[in-house]
């Protein structure tokens, strides 16, 4: 038996999902036997670690504290071991613009994109670059807020006149957001998942919204909002490229143990683009990676005791 500080909660825009998660995680593990210590994470958390003395702690937060390498910091100074990547991982693929910078350098396929600050369009006129951009990359755009998950603050802009109002809500979440070429297609989720050392792809998944053309934060934890089909029905050829590329990204960012990669399938041309890799994705039901394990033969329970087991 392992004493076990499930941290989860925290000050992220995805806390009720990182509770999901957390709960989740702490059902199983005492399903394996180990003693749980829940912590809801905030400014106490340091003192409360020492009084609990954890062997281990298994990361359960989303977003902002939890995937950027925040905790993962702390945690290390204070020498208890944790799941998931490691600092460094945690910060590059949190970041949507240092990671497509970083496929983009290692010519793994990502749709184009350009990146802008916040502080550009007082200081520096951004917004009359806005043309030149969306002529560069097309409409429709995906604007996306640079550090957030579960695609909070992501915004279509079909037209130029919808720009200005997408990248409004996009600065709402982050100072630093994306412009990113649409690739009409099939959304698809690659989790990844070491197996003896070595990083495997699940069987793939499909997300198809059931009411809206986006699969956006409602339809990934609402459920009944998007239907999801494990494998998905893709051509085995086809399907082995998507894993592959999966796999290299997940080791270009440097990633360890699991994690989610989420890509686009082109639906002319069947080429799959990276959009991004998500450090430490959901455990909820209506999460991705649980479903994948599954399709796997891979049960709840035995994938959180896999995570667990390579903690460091």
């Amino acid at each position: 038996m392992t004493r076990v500080a499930v941290l989860k909660g925290g000050r992220s825009l995805e806390r009720q999902v990182s509770l999901h998660s957390g709960a989740r995680v702490e059902s199983a593990l005492r399903r394996l036997g180990h003693e749980v210590v829940e912590l809801d994470v905030g400014p106490d958390l340091v003192e409360r670690l020492a009084r609990e003395r954890p062997e281990v702690a298994f990361i359960a937060l989303h977003g902002r504290d939890g995937e950027d390498g925040a905790v993962q910091g702390l945690l290390e100074a204070l020498g208890i071991p944790y799941t998931g990547s490691r600092v460094a991982a945690c910060v590059r693929a949190s970041d949507k613009v240092l990671a497509k910078l970083a496929l983009r350098d290692a010519g793994i396929p990502t749709p184009d994109f350009f990146t802008l600050q916040e502080t550009a369009f007082r200081a520096l006129g951004a917004a009359r670059a806005l043309p030149a951009i969306s002529a560069r990359l097309g409409f429709p755009l995906v604007v996306k807020p640079a550090r957030q998950g579960s695609a909070l603050g992501i915004k279509f802009a079909r037209t130029e006149d919808e720009l200005p109002a997408a990248l409004v809500a996009a600065f709402s979440y982050d100072q630093k957001v994306l412009l990113e070429r649409y690739v009409a297609g099939r959304e698809l989720a690659v989790s990844v998942l070491a197996d003896g050392g070595a990083p495997r792809a699940l069987p793939i998944v499909e997300a198809i919204p059931e009411a809206d053309s986006f699969y956006d934060f409602e339809s990934r934890y609402e459920i009944g909002r998007a239907r999801f089909i494990c494998p998905a029905a893709i051509d085995p050829a086809v399907a082995d490229s998507v894993a592959k590329l999966a796999i290299d990204a997940f080791a270009l960012l440097g990633c360890a143990v699991f994690a989610r990669v989420d890509l686009m399938l082109d639906a002319a041309t069947l080429e799959p683009y990276v959009l991004e890799v998500n450090p430490i994705p959901g455990l909820t039901e209506t999460s991705l990676l649980p479903q994948a394990a599954d399709a796997a033969g891979i049960s709840f329970d035995e994938l959180i005791g896999r995570i667990l087991a390579a903690a460091g």
